[in-house]
């Protein structure tokens, strides 16, 4: 075949030029062909082949360095002496830290200097150059499908999903952190200057809405249901689906609605009616699919909730089962994975070693774990006792969150310290150690298995095949971003969607009987407030450091107001008869919380700065307020 060579100029803000590289590994041929445009899009074979390379832009902000910091509300704390995260620099008002400029270390998982859109070495995907970079290769195929001329009508609809999905993803991605952008829908000349200005959120909003709904209405909900899927049957999981596509449009319409980018596109600091019910309506939508069975997804019982999180022995299979609805794909899968999320997790008694345990749950944030009965810890009908703090809890405290006591390795026979099998987590235990424990009084175990220590299973044992996915939308935050749409759109926790028999207070109820938790009480659900109160708590433990929370926090414009600005330890001595067997029924004496920091933020943190080379190309583009 004869080779044709073009240039990629990309940079700063917008791809200039897009060389028409297809993925390899799809067309099976060397890494260095370039073929021409009437090869790359004259069959399905060969566009798929180009559309591929965006799924290979979409960044792994979990796994994009040895260590990896994507929780920034007050859900976690960095250890002591460890700066060069992002997550440090929030928690000082230093928002710059999200660029590579000002980010040493290059462990950021939205921009880097290295980027490769066909690499599949996860330090070189980030969120802010590779956005850009697929928005126009997704506009070039779009302004391609009448070059497509060898093919059926389902493969037309198949690649024109997926282009409309992924430049609506893009954007989408960008303006949740950013605020209103220029919307990118044609394919810009290289040959003249920018001048594209900033829209409104709403208006980006709209959009965005746009594109994920044409990529609905064009998709199967199943790949493996078509005849062109068929060749790669089974392995299409991760394929760009209607169920995707339905879940963002209604998550973009839910966050359009909410009170920050509501207030900023010229509204009140309350929810937008109109766009939750555009929500409310596109959830039902996606969730009719799921309940009468006509979709891959379900709710994973509670037995094999971590099978959502992580897979062990299991030859590195990728974990979400039928819960995971939008994936990134697995780079590095094991370096990515146990070498990585895994170990930050774990303090330096478990590891055996120097290890340090890096990110740490915080005391308030644990606090949102509630009691078995439904109810939150402050409620003075709760049960919760501070001589027994760990009895009776929300099953998904003891899933996800080590505590004092806790039998956390088996193996004693090497250990140095036999008592250490234990968590010691009390105040000046040896797991408090502040530079390789937990500053807290807590450790995270959500993403790993507990034998995954030193004296049991190993740390970074290649054979235990330890593989870590978090994923970037799931069913069950489907539900919960329902009742939230559902509430806010109709005025009350007991309205529905007109398309679905599902009360706002039956979806989070249901989210809970999955982990044998009692319903919202009628004192929660009664009102709106009140009912909003509980979702936001039940949002924080269902989707408990996966990477939502400073989002949500912006969105709901709480991010600056106390108690949400704050992060603590929890403080407290051992009593009475310790239990080996049970360590829910240990006693506790002085149990108090101490303030580790308080975050200064004011109203120009709800949206991160642009580069400064980027708001200096053209006026129109310009920087967010206060930066």
């Amino acid at each position: 075949m004869k080779k044709y060579t073009r240039t990629l100029f990309y940079t700063g803000i917008f791809s200039l030029s897009l060389g028409l590289m297809s993925c390899e590994d799809y067309l099976d041929k060397a890494p260095e062909s370039i073929v021409s445009e009437e090869d790359a899009f004259k069959n399905f074979h060969n566009f798929q082949g180009f559309t591929e390379e965006l799924y290979y832009c979409i960044p792994d902000f979990a796994h994009g360095y040895w260590s990896n910091s994507f929780n920034w509300g007050e859900d976690e704390i960095i250890s002591f002496g460890i700066t060069y995260h992002m997550g440090y620099k929030v928690d000082l008002g230093d928002f710059w830290g999200w660029q590579s400029g000002f980010d040493g270390w290059q462990c950021g998982w939205m921009d880097r200097s290295n980027n490769s859109s066909t690499s599949s070495d996860r330090f070189q995907k980030s969120l802010w150059p590779l956005a850009w970079y697929g928005i126009r290769k997704a506009n070039i195929g779009l302004e391609s499908l009448n070059k497509m001329v060898d093919c059926t009508e389902e493969e037309k609809n198949l690649i024109a999903g997926q282009l409309y999905f992924f430049r609506g993803w893009f954007h989408f991605e960008l303006i949740q952190y950013f605020g209103g952008l220029p919307y990118i829908n044609t394919v810009l000349p290289s040959s003249e200057p920018l001048r594209n200005p900033r829209l409104s959120y709403h208006e980006c909003a709209d959009l965005v809405a746009a594109d994920f709904r044409m990529a609905a209405d064009l998709l199967p909900v199943n790949w493996d249901d078509t005849q062109a899927g068929k060749a790669t049957y089974g392995n299409n999981q991760m394929r760009i689906n209607k169920i995707m596509a339905l879940g963002y449009l209604g998550k973009n319409y839910l966050w359009a609605g909410s009170p920050l980018m509501n207030s900023v596109s010229g509204g009140t600091q309350s929810y937008n009616a109109d766009y939750c019910k555009k929500a409310a309506e596109t959830f039902a939508e996606l969730l009719n699919l799921v309940e009468s069975g006509q979709t891959q997804y379900a709710l994973v019982d509670f037995e094999h909730y971590s099978d959502i999180f992580y897979s062990y022995k299991q030859n590195f299979m990728n974990p979400g089962s039928t819960e995971a609805i939008f994936q990134t794909p697995m780079y590095d899968a094991w370096m990515g994975s146990g070498w990585s999320l895994g170990p930050q997790y774990v303090t330096s008694v478990m590891a055996g070693s120097t290890n340090t345990c890096l990110f740490l749950p915080t005391a308030n944030y644990v606090n949102y774990y509630g009691m078995k009965n439904g109810l939150p810890l402050t409620d003075e009908d709760s049960g919760f006792d501070k001589e027994q703090p760990w009895k009776d809890r929300d099953p998904r405290f003891y899933n996800d969150i080590i505590y004092d006591g806790l039998r956390v390795i088996q193996n004693a026979t090497s250990i140095p310290d036999k008592d250490d099998v234990y968590a010691q987590l009390y105040t000046g235990g040896s797991y408090r150690d502040i530079s390789a424990g937990s500053r807290t009084g807590y450790q995270l175990r959500k993403f790993t298995p507990l034998s995954v220590n030193d004296y049991d299973e190993g740390i970074r044992k290649f054979e235990n095949g330890l593989t870590i996915q978090i994923s970037w939308m799931r069913l069950a935050d489907i539900y919960l971003m329902y009742a939230e749409a559902t509430a806010n759109g109709y005025g009350s926790p007991a309205s529905s969607a007109s398309e679905l028999q599902l009360t706002a207070i039956d979806a989070v109820n249901k989210i809970r009987a999955r982990a044998g938790i009692d319903p919202v009480a009628d004192k929660y659900s009664n009102t709106l407030d009140g009912f909003m109160s509980e979702l936001r708590r039940e949002r924080a433990v269902e989707l408990a450091y996966e990477g939502h929370r400073f989002n949500d926090l912006c969105r709901w414009l709480l991010l600056d107001k106390y108690p949400y600005n704050i992060k603590t330890s929890q403080e407290f001595t051992r009593s009475g008869e310790f239990n080996t067997e049970d360590a829910t029924q240990n006693r506790v004496s002085g149990f108090r919380e101490e303030v580790i920091l308080q975050r200064k933020f004011t109203e120009k943190h709800y949206w991160l700065p642009l580069k400064v080379s980027d708001v200096s190309i053209y006026p129109e583009f310009y920087q967010n307020p206060g930066w």
